[in-house]
């Protein structure tokens, strides 16, 4: 349980993933979203940042509330592409145990063949924490994660990849989930673990499944995917 005063960072990458988040900060529609919107949400308080798409977005926004409001942790919400053979299905949760830079590093073959860690098989590592170099992939936190499932029994959790551009086909896309054991897919989750990581703050990644990865988006459920997310992003702030 965090206490009244802890100060808990949120992100979305657009603004129609936050409008229930919005609206308990005192910003319902026809409302203009300020740089950062702050309140309280669940009885703590909060900061929203809307991001933007896209993995120096994601970032910017990371870096902005940690070095503005220095939050004692990020929740990152919004929606992601199931992996066809991942198991999960529209309007489903999943959270981030671990995210990866899917399409950086060294491309062993064209197409979606890749190694499972591009940028270590490049030997370039993208973070030094300590002792420890970190890849291409980024650990989410652990204490964060066993309370969101606690809070969400339905929730999934498992390996998400941070792609630079949806749109392959449902074949090709899965190829990828596969190819990295992975559950979904997304454009930001990777630079927000990667940045949280380097100022150390614990970031949780939840995201509401819209679509199967690699399907046209007139076949997204987009709107769905955002509102249960956003329901379970509450439930939990309610619950820490």
């Amino acid at each position: 349980m965090l206490k009244s005063e802890t100060m808990i960072g949120l992100i979305s990458s657009v603004p129609f993933e936050a409008g229930l988040i919005l609206e308990s900060l005192g910003r319902g529609k026809g409302k203009a979203i300020p740089p950062l919107a702050e309140g309280a949400v669940g009885g703590k308080r909060a900061a929203y940042i809307c991001s933007g798409i896209g993995i120096a977005n994601a970032a910017r926004a990371v870096a902005i509330l940690a070095e503005r409001k220095k939050p004692d942790a990020v929740i990152f919400f919004g929606i992601g592409g199931a992996y066809a053979s991942g198991g999960l299905r529209k309007g489903d949760l999943a959270a981030a145990r671990e995210e990866v830079y899917a399409e950086g590093g060294l491309i062993v073959t064209g197409g979606t063949a890749r190694t499972k860690d591009g940028f270590r098989a490049l030997g370039f590592p993208l973070l030094k924490k300590g002792r420890r170099n970190f890849f291409s992939s980024f650990p989410l936190d652990k204490g964060l994660l066993q309370e969101a499932k606690k809070c969400i029994p339905d929730l999934r959790t498992g390996r998400f990849l941070t792609v630079y551009a949806a749109g392959r086909s449902i074949k090709q896309a899965d190829l990828l989930g596969l190819g990295h054991d992975a559950i979904l897919e997304n454009m930001e989750g990777a630079a927000a673990a990667h940045t949280a990581l380097f100022y150390g703050i614990p970031l949780l990644e939840i995201r509401g499944v819209s679509n199967i990865a690699g399907e046209p988006p007139r076949k997204w459920r987009k709107e769905e995917a955002a509102l249960n997310c956003q329901k379970a992003v509450l439930k939990l702030l309610a619950a820490l």
